[in-house]
């Protein structure tokens, strides 16, 4: 997601903060350029000149020009004015109000809804330990009621049970006497979409939150629609009164335009964006980290949280237990690897860590993306059990028939073998030397160390003893406002052979990281 805008906004930005003085004439080429690459990313037009104006008001003032870094001055004020562009604080959704909360969505046909639905009552469910009922009503597309009983199985969360020939009023009203019954916590209404905006759709969606009372109203919306989402959101907002936006299909977006529209158009929060088609690719939206992202400095307190949501805390200490003792087979590289993919692949976490936007480009262009990971995995389960414990088996015609198994060749067989044992000698040299509590330099900086991109000098702090203040300052330390566009800022922690900091609760096991110093 904002791959496109990042790329361009780090290019212009980059050239204002090489410079050692600003003219007001430096200021408003760059921001026409700016202006350009946030039309084509589909911002909203009004949004584009407002944003533009408040930059070049603040920008060609005496005290920027005069500064001693004028560039880095203007990609501060262009931080600053994303944020408050996109919404200053990050909302969630509200259950401040007598159970059950009654929470609508709303949208057109096709955006998301009964999916985005099972994924909200998964999260309530999981993450905060709600009761959710949740219940379709929409009696106009055929089977819908009974996609979303089939998701309630799927998540584990109930589902009001289906009565034919019920309008959706009855339905809605039927719900809110259920959850009230049922002791539930939450209901979510998962109504019926068009493919377009109408009168009858409205009058229906007006009728259900009149008997429902909703608490909160959430408008789902497609962000590949662009400028549509934003009419969309302003037509659904002035007949129902929308309380936040779910965006989804953010992780096919390339361009962000909806997302930077949204609340600056609407007045209403993006609260949660879709990023997968799994029941848990779900996230919090947070307009600081969404700014950092886009001015190419990195997200490393998403990274955090979804190392913490995706790591095995006993698998992890098993995993350190055995690189102490300089063990580390096939078995366990493969789990690092899957490991990876659970946190977004390779594209996804060098796209969060500060300053390695234009590293991530530069090893997909080397041909090292997400799709050299899921080889390397069908590599190592192609192996018999005896070979995944034992690599040093493997001679050629075990090689043969695992690339036939693979659907590789040899030569990558080869580079997976040469990576491990470059990984178990340095486990196996950790171990020896008794540094517990270390963490693996892993795969993204091996790989990154083949290319010539390691050796950045220093070291990086232990996050899993930081708190989210911390995490915020270290973010701004590393690449906040001031920082260098898609590049690593001065004086950033360094990264030895290309290696990744370590994080929470990953002791040993975690995504790779460095060992730490005594």
């Amino acid at each position: 997601m904002f791959e496109n805008l990042q790329e361009r906004l780090g290019a212009i930005l980059n050239g204002l903060t090489g410079r050692g003085a600003l003219s007001e004439a430096d200021v408003s080429a760059a921001l026409r350029e700016v202006r350009r690459a946030l039309i084509e990313a589909d911002v909203a037009l009004d949004v584009v000149r407002s944003f533009t104006d408040r930059v070049r008001e603040k920008a060609v003032g005496a005290t920027v020009l005069k500064s001693v870094k004028p560039g880095q001055m203007v990609v501060k004020i262009v931080h600053d004015e994303l944020i408050e562009m996109l919404g200053s604080e990050g909302e969630t959704i509200s259950l401040n109000a007598p159970a059950p909360v009654v929470i609508m969505m709303v949208g057109l046909q096709g955006s998301g809804k009964t999916t985005t639905t099972a994924k909200i009552a998964k999260r309530l469910t999981e993450r905060q330990g709600k009761k959710v009922l949740m219940a379709s009503l929409d009696t106009r597309r055929p089977a819908a009621q009974e996609q979303l009983k089939q998701l309630g199985e799927q998540t584990g969360v109930s589902t009001l049970p289906i009565i034919a020939d019920q309008s959706p009023t009855e339905i809605a009203r039927r719900s809110v006497q259920a959850a009230k019954l049922g002791g539930y916590d939450v209901v979510i209404l998962d109504t019926a979409g068009r493919t377009h905006i109408d009168e009858p759709l409205m009058v229906e969606m007006a009728g259900i939150h009149q008997v429902s009372a909703p608490h909160e109203v959430l408008l789902v919306a497609d962000s590949l629609t662009g400028q549509d989402a934003v009419n969309l959101a302003r037509n659904f907002d002035e007949r129902v009164g929308i309380t936040g936006i779910v965006l989804t299909r953010m992780d096919g977006d390339g361009r962000g335009g909806a997302a930077l529209s949204m609340r600056a158009v609407t007045g209403k929060p993006i609260k949660l964006i879709g990023v997968g088609e799994k029941m848990d690719a779900l996230d919090e939206f947070h307009p600081r980290r969404v700014a950092d992202r886009i001015l190419g400095m990195g997200d490393i307190v998403s990274l955090v949280e979804k190392a913490a949501q995706t790591i095995d805390q006993e698998q992890a200490a098993a995993m350190a237990k055995k690189m102490q003792e300089g063990k580390f087979d096939l078995n366990d590289l493969a789990e690092q690897l899957r490991q990876m993919q659970r946190m977004g692949g390779l594209g996804g976490i060098m796209g969060m860590m500060p300053g390695m936007a234009k590293m991530k480009d530069q090893l997909a262009g080397a041909g090292m993306d997400d799709k050299v990971i899921a080889r390397q995995i069908a590599i190592i389960q192609s192996m018999t059990p005896a070979e995944r414990s034992n690599p040093d088996l493997l001679k050629h015609s075990r090689k043969q028939r695992i690339a036939a198994g693979s659907g590789t060749d040899a030569a990558q067989i080869n580079k997976l073998l040469k990576m491990h044992r470059g990984m178990a000698d340095m486990m196996k040299a950790m171990g020896g030397k008794g540094k517990k509590g270390g963490m693996m330099r892993g795969l993204v900086g091996g790989m990154a160390q083949k290319m010539g991109l390691g050796g950045l000098g220093g070291g990086m702090p232990d996050l899993s003893k930081m708190d989210p203040k911390q995490l915020e300052a270290l973010q701004k330390q590393l690449g906040g406002p001031g920082g260098m566009p898609g590049g690593l800022p001065k004086g950033m922690p360094g990264l030895p052979g290309g290696g990744m900091p370590g994080l929470p609760g990953l002791p040993g096991a975690g995504f790779p990281g460095l060992p730490r110093k005594k």
